[in-house]
Formats: C-alpha cells, structure tokens, sequence
C-alpha cells in the first residue's frame, strides 16, 4: 500500500494543499484549505471498482495490470 500526503501550505495569496507537486486552489484561510485536504483524502481513500488500467512508465514502455477496488493508499494531511 502507497502513502500520499497532502501538505497545506501558503500559496497565490492565500492557502492550498500540495500533493505530489500539484496545487489545489487557492483557500481564503489555512481552516478552508485544511478541510478540503481532509475532505480529498478521505475520498482517495474510499474503495472504487476493480478495473484494468494501462500505463506508460518513465522509459516508454507500457504496462497492464488489474487495480483492485480495496487498493486504496494510506492518506496523511499535514499543515
């Protein structure tokens, strides 16, 4: 099982989280932005479906592998 954190941080004036180098939008307060990571891990973290899914890796070569709908990822928020 993965982890994922998701690190509140100040950002375009105001406050977002960051996870994996990708911003969310931008909150009026660190509570709001807080929240919302809260809200996007939980969510991460809820089983889906288990389906096929096709990936390229960093080399170009492609792979095919079944993701299992209870797979999900540890979740932290942080900030």
């Amino acid at each position: 099982m993965s982890g994922v954190k998701y690190r509140v941080v100040e950002h375009d004036g105001g406050w977002a989280y960051l996870v994996n180098g990708t911003y969310s939008e931008t909150f009026p307060s660190h509570d709001a932005a807080f929240g919302a990571a809260r809200r996007a891990a939980c969510k991460q973290m809820r089983p889906g479906e288990t389906t096929g899914i096709v990936w390229e890796d960093a080399t170009g070569h492609w792979h095919a592998e079944l993701s299992r709908a209870g797979d999900r990822p540890r979740t932290e928020v942080i900030g």
